[in-house]
């Protein structure tokens, strides 16, 4: 591992944090937010819905670009206005919503640029087991930042006594990772570490007939698109699903206050087991079996389902058994960050990747945490039914909640189904990108060949 590469990872994983501490800091004070603006349910949960169809919306653009342009300083560009954004939002008056949703839309627009990118980059710095390795070190600051998000929102809103302030903490360290991004990053050239240097491209309509015949990467992305969904949902109303239990019980407002700091700390820990163990287990697996990924996550996603219901179904009455379960249900969902990034990069072309990423992050989020707060927010107020006694919003969020459950099972069959096209996907990807070496050889002669006779005459 070159001095290199491993700046660039440090700076990459670095920023990655920031971006999804970004992400859910607004969960972190998302009750205080909705009393400000006087939102109803299913409005909070479109707080995140206009930040993800902005984001999904963008991800193609950037993939595209990220294909062509300089990567480096697209991400750049994106850092800089989702931080400018996020900090703009902090100021917006009660009496003006709607631009409050206008600025998180905004932020997913930049966002999306470094979401996009990002893994690409590592693609082309590490290949096989090593790259795995790097990206699971990359998506360790998934769950990570979630849950810093969390503590970090909630404990700054709780110190200045005002919401506020929890969004204009990231917009700092955005501006500083934009520096060292611009400073210190050193961009390589796409396949470079698999001595695959593409420098024709091919149209947009070409690629997404390319990706659509790539079974493995289709069938990967409806899973991934299950998971987000249940992910989506948990995170945005499981911090509020626990408040509305402890006061149901009329428990104490301390314990009430904690509710986003444990719900931070647990996606902290459950991100960081679920994302060693999976490409721990990964590794191994492989040695034995070539269709170990999509099997691991499917398992993974199995093994969650029946966590996250009685985790839901005993909220109430047991909590600290609802917190253990969803430890363990969030641990087994996380099996899967590193490995579907990964089975991306080695069933997708260098030239391809990165409008591969962006595709399946248009999708994923389109069909999945796009729709998945808002839905759920959606049927909590018909469970509810207008009432604003505890006991009703614990009810009706819970029976909404349950939602996640059957997408799960849906996800856990996708990542299975993929297993059957692996191999053969593959051995596809690995044949093409030879070709592409190929075809790039007579054009280096020819370069060469040009040179020695202008020097000639």
């Amino acid at each position: 591992m070159s001095f290199r590469s491993i700046i660039a990872v440090s700076i990459l994983c670095f920023i990655n944090l920031i971006n999804y501490m970004d992400r859910y800091t607004i969960a972190g004070v998302l009750d205080q937010i909705g009393s400000f603006y006087s939102l109803s349910e299913k409005m909070k949960g479109l707080i995140q819905t206009s930040f993800i169809c902005s984001y999904m919306i963008f991800a193609p653009l950037f993939g595209y670009w990220g294909d062509r342009y300089s990567r480096k300083y697209l991400m750049a560009f994106g850092i800089l206005f989702w931080s400018l954004t996020t900090f703009l939002g902090s100021f917006v008056p009660s009496d003006k919503p709607f631009w409050f949703f206008v600025c998180r839309g905004l932020v997913g627009i930049g966002e999306a640029s470094y979401s996009t990118l990002a893994p690409t980059i590592i693609a082309d710095l590490y290949t096989k087991e090593r790259r795995t390795q790097v990206l699971s070190l990359f998506y360790f600051a998934t769950p990570v930042g979630s849950g810093l998000g969390y503590i970090v929102g909630s404990g700054v809103a709780k110190i200045f006594g005002d919401w506020a302030y929890a969004l204009r903490v990231t917009p700092l360290l955005g501006v500083l990772s934009v520096l060292i991004l611009i400073i210190f990053l050193d961009e390589p050239e796409r396949g470079e570490c698999e001595e695959v240097m593409p420098t024709d491209h091919s149209g947009v309509i070409e690629d997404l007939r390319y990706l659509a015949s790539v079974k493995s990467y289709i069938w990967s992305s409806v899973g991934f698109t299950c998971v987000c969904f249940s992910i989506g949902a948990l995170s945005w109303w499981a911090p509020s699903f626990m408040i509305y239990a402890a006061e149901s019980l009329s428990s104490n407002e301390d314990t009430k206050s904690n509710v986003n700091f444990i719900f931070g700390v647990i996606t902290f820990f459950a991100g960081i087991f679920g994302v060693v163990i999976g490409t721990i287990s990964a590794q191994k697996y492989r040695k034995v079996n070539p269709k170990a990924d999509p099997l691991i996550c499917g398992y993974g996603v199995f093994a969650s389902v029946p966590f996250a219901f009685f985790a839901i179904l005993l909220a109430r009455d047991q909590p600290l058994l609802t917190w253990a379960f969803i430890f363990i249900s969030i641990t087994c969902l996380c099996l899967n960050w590193t490995l579907v990034a990964d089975m991306l990069l080695y069933l997708v072309v260098p030239n391809r990747r990165s409008f591969a990423q962006s595709i399946q992050i248009l999708f994923s989020h389109l069909l999945g945490d796009a729709l998945s707060p808002y839905i759920v927010g959606l049927i909590f107020d018909a469970c509810r039914k207008d009432s604003e006694t505890p006991i009703a919003k614990f009810v009706g969020l819970q029976y909404a909640l349950y939602i996640n459950c059957f997408v799960l099972i849906l996800g856990g069959f996708a990542f299975v189904y993929t297993a059957f096209f692996l191999v053969q996907d593959v051995q596809r990807c690995k044949q093409e990108s030879h070709d592409l070496k190929l075809d790039k050889l007579p054009r280096i002669d020819e370069e060469n060949n040009e040179s020695r006779n202008k020097t000639r005459f």
